[in-house]
């Protein structure tokens, strides 16, 4: 074996092939990190539990945009609710999704 080989082997050590359903949620969640409108809502839920009206007054968004984006994002498991009577709040559900959220952020503040 040459060195060209075993550098190219010790860069691949660990990387392992994608199956169709671990491409799939790759995917998705980055299409879920991809909408402008869905990033501010997980911003602001990092910073803890918020109702659809709190969320859609802070962020200036109508409640129905934000129904709908939240939905799109408790599909995907990103964001989980908790109901007290006729009011939904919504938190965090995942916590490598935020971790990526968090570090783009930053990533960005740096550029």
């Amino acid at each position: 074996m040459n060195k060209e080989h075993n550098m190219e082997e010790t860069a691949n050590e660990g990387v392992q092939d994608l199956d169709e359903e671990t491409l799939f949620i790759v995917s998705q969640t980055f299409k879920a990190l991809s909408d402008p409108t869905r990033i501010r809502i997980l911003n602001l839920l990092c910073t803890g539990e918020h109702s659809v009206n709190d969320i859609a007054e802070k962020l200036n968004l109508s409640q129905s945009s934000v129904s709908h984006q939240l939905r799109f994002l408790k599909n995907l498991r990103l964001v989980k609710y908790r109901r007290a009577g006729t009011t939904l709040f919504y938190s965090e559900n995942d916590e490598h999704v935020m971790n990526l959220l968090k570090q783009a952020v930053e990533h960005a503040f740096h550029h």
